[in-house]
């Protein structure tokens, strides 16, 4: 993969923000081509979506767009305020704002209440902080809908770490297919047709749904 492009980007927002009370908890793909990338940058403050394009002697930074969660409802859904409340589901700034925002379907929510049941979980993106659209098409990506998550950590084992069992990280992605995720991304490829993998997706674990 390409080391580099994630500390750039990291080293960039670090830099911008100038925050010494800053917290970079995940920087995770939005899309990785040849010469060009999205890496989410997850911190204590919001979810910046930094684009770069590959370059010498390192990738350059050309954008950055901070998340945009919108204000809070007044009409919670009984399962964001459930998910709000869950100590077994970790929300960063962008992804709790979400919720409260009341911008994400209960599919997302329900489908992360289950699992927690089974699994601690460290969610990275849930709607704002990530491309419109599939990075490198003009296909509506499920995030900005409020139709999809990105989970980066099981029960403390980052995704990307090659030490985190292959079946932990296997078993959440058939768990979410049952639960009726009809778009299920993650490092490996699964068998069956709600299942993918790519390079972009090597770092977390994809859910989408369709309402």
């Amino acid at each position: 993969m390409e080391p580099d492009v994630k500390a750039v980007a990291v080293e960039h927002i670090i830099a911008q923000l100038n925050r010494p009370d800053l917290q970079i908890y995940d920087a995770q793909y939005g899309g990785l081509l040849d010469t060009s990338a999205s890496v989410l940058v997850v911190t204590s403050v919001a979810t910046y979506d930094v684009r770069l394009v590959q370059a010498s002697p390192r990738w350059r930074v050309t954008q950055v767009n901070p998340s945009q969660p919108g204000a809070p409802t007044s009409a919670p859904s009984s399962a964001a305020t459930a998910l709000l409340a869950s100590s077994r589901v970790s929300l960063p700034a962008a992804a709790a704002a979400d919720v409260r925002s009341g911008q994400v379907h209960d599919s997302v929510l329900n489908v992360l209440l289950e699992l927690a049941k089974e699994h601690e979980l460290a969610v990275s993106v849930v709607r704002s902080g990530h491309p419109i659209d599939v990075f490198g098409t003009t296909r509506p990506s499920d995030h900005p809908r409020g139709r999809a998550v990105d989970v980066w950590r099981i029960d403390g084992n980052a995704v990307v770490n090659p030490a985190t069992p292959t079946a932990l990280v296997d078993n959440l992605m058939r768990r979410a297919a049952a639960l009726g995720s009809y778009n299920v991304g993650g490092p490996r490829q699964l068998s069956g047709p709600q299942f993918f993998s790519d390079r972009t997706h090597h770092d977390h674990v994809h859910m989408g749904f369709t309402t």
